[in-house]
């Protein structure tokens, strides 16, 4: 039975964290492997499981419940060590998957969104650039009208999925006085004359999802490329953004659940001055803060899938819960070291990897600071 005829949310998590128990990597494989890059098998392989199915609509039937997608993703996080193919997969899900079935046209969504969905092509999201990051409407990139289409010049940089994807979501920028209305999204073939990608870079965590830069010269592509309408690239945008802030620290959630355990049972079988370091007030408190973060986390994300579920606007609470589960993540990982002390310390251990992954979490998708102000934004300041 694929995951997305599951009924029920506990069923889901628990399919879910079996499937990742068993199918893909653990702890020790992912942080004993210092040259560890992208698995496709393993993306393969959560795709016959049905996880790419969740986000549209399949055979006739209407997509299930965004917050049965959080669930399955919450699922997959606990019962993996391999955070990366996770996080590879959520970037894929919400920048490329989504903005397709919302904006793309039939012709559109019948070249992609089947392979897009069973796990034959890779999307990626190219809108970062070298001098554009956080501040993303200051893009460069160029789109110029030509006989038939456009021609696209400039570079993107720190892209999840560049090096191996197939089709990317380009944002460009029509007319640079327009600001935000003078963005237009494309859809491009990695297989593109004019796109030249790199090398993967290296980085601290998540070292199975790979990352890169495209360099795109006049990247000639036809005028049914655009995704959305043109000068409407930030609707695409905002509508991918909502989604990626909201969910993809859903598999975090799963992260933090299984540090929470592993520290209680440490704590209770971990003897130091005669008795289980669980009794000391130092060691027992911050486990108590790792609960609490939890919780709240747990509670902003799958508020997030209940507002779409019932097709309402999310962004504020989006940003929200992006920024505290990326902060909650960084501390819960941060004090199950302390909790593991010198063990927890060594680099093949799991509190090791997980602390390099989740430093990751309070820079993608929008810094916290980005999210800050978006926050501070919708209050009116």
């Amino acid at each position: 039975m694929p995951v997305h005829a599951v009924a029920g949310e506990a069923d889901l998590f628990q399919r879910a964290a079996d499937f990742a128990r068993h199918h893909l990597k653990d702890d020790f494989a992912v942080a004993g492997d210092t040259g560890a890059g992208f698995d496709r098998d393993s993306w393969q392989r959560c795709a016959d499981f049905g996880l790419l199915r969740m986000a549209v609509p399949h055979n006739g039937e209407p997509a299930p419940k965004l917050s049965s997608l959080i669930t399955v993703m919450e699922g997959l996080g606990y019962g993996s060590g391999d955070q990366g193919i996770l996080f590879a997969l959520n970037a894929h899900l919400w920048t490329t998957v989504i903005p397709l079935a919302e904006y793309g046209t039939p012709a559109q969504r019948e070249r992609y969104l089947p392979g897009l969905t069973d796990g034959s092509l890779i999307g990626a999201n190219a809108s970062t650039e070298p001098e554009a990051g956080s501040d993303v409407y200051a893009m460069t990139t160029s789109a110029t009208p030509v006989d038939g289409g456009y021609l696209l010049d400039g570079a993107k940089t720190y892209i999840t999925n560049a090096p191996v994807a197939d089709v990317f979501v380009v944002y460009t920028t029509v007319d640079r006085r327009a600001g935000p209305l003078g963005i237009t999204a494309f859809l491009v073939d990695a297989d593109n004359p004019g796109l030249l990608r790199s090398p993967a870079f290296p980085k601290t965590g998540l070292r199975t999802a790979t990352m890169g830069r495209l360099d795109l010269h006049r990247c000639r592509v036809p005028s049914d490329a655009v995704l959305g309408r043109p000068g409407r690239g930030i609707n695409v945008f905002e509508t991918a953004m909502e989604y990626e802030r909201g969910c993809i620290t859903a598999a975090c959630l799963g992260v933090m659940r299984r540090q929470l355990e592993t520290c209680v049972h440490h704590a209770r079988h971990r003897h130091q001055f005669g008795s289980p370091i669980g009794r000391f007030q130092a060691v027992s408190h911050r486990i108590a803060e790792m609960k609490v973060r939890l919780d709240a986390a747990r509670a902003l994300v799958h508020r997030v899938g209940a507002l779409k579920d019932a097709g309402e606007e999310a962004s504020t609470e989006a940003a929200v819960a992006k920024l505290f589960v990326s902060e909650a993540y960084l501390e819960s990982s941060l004090d199950a070291v302390r909790v593991h002390g010198a063990g927890g310390y060594l680099s093949g251990s799991p509190q090791a990897l997980h602390l390099r992954d989740s430093v990751g979490s309070v820079l993608h998708s929008g810094t916290s600071d980005i999210q800050r102000n978006i926050i501070a934004s919708a209050l009116g300041l």
